[in-house]
Order: C-alpha cells, then sequence, then structure tokens
C-alpha cells in the first residue's frame, strides 16, 4: 500500500507542476500539455481505485 501512495503521490505533483507552469501564462495551454494533465488523471484516478480495492481486502 505504501508503494501505490507513493506512486499517487509522485502523479499527483507532477500533474500540479504542469497546471501551474500552464498557469503562468495568459495564453492557453499547448495541447501536448493539456493532453499530458489529462493523462495524469487518468492515470491518479486507476491509481486511487487500486488503492481503494486494496484497503478493502
Amino acid at each position: 500500500m505504501d508503494k501505490l501512495e507513493a506512486l499517487l503521490d509522485r502523479l499527483k505533483a507532477r500533474q500540479r507542476e504542469l497546471i501551474m507552469q500552464a498557469a503562468a501564462y495568459d495564453t492557453m495551454p499547448a495541447d501536448s500539455t493539456l493532453k499530458r494533465i489529462a493523462e495524469l488523471e487518468n492515470a491518479i484516478a486507476a491509481v486511487e481505485a487500486v488503492a481503494d480495492e486494496e484497503r478493502r481486502r
């Protein structure tokens, strides 16, 4: 479980970095940046689901 939590922390930190970088500019973020943010969101949701399953065991 600790490894899942550590992975979740890394994913969230990376996503936050990208969001903060995008917010620093007054323009729309590049499509590639938006895609990475969305992909990280999917990965975060997947890890959270697995962590929830593990907690129920």
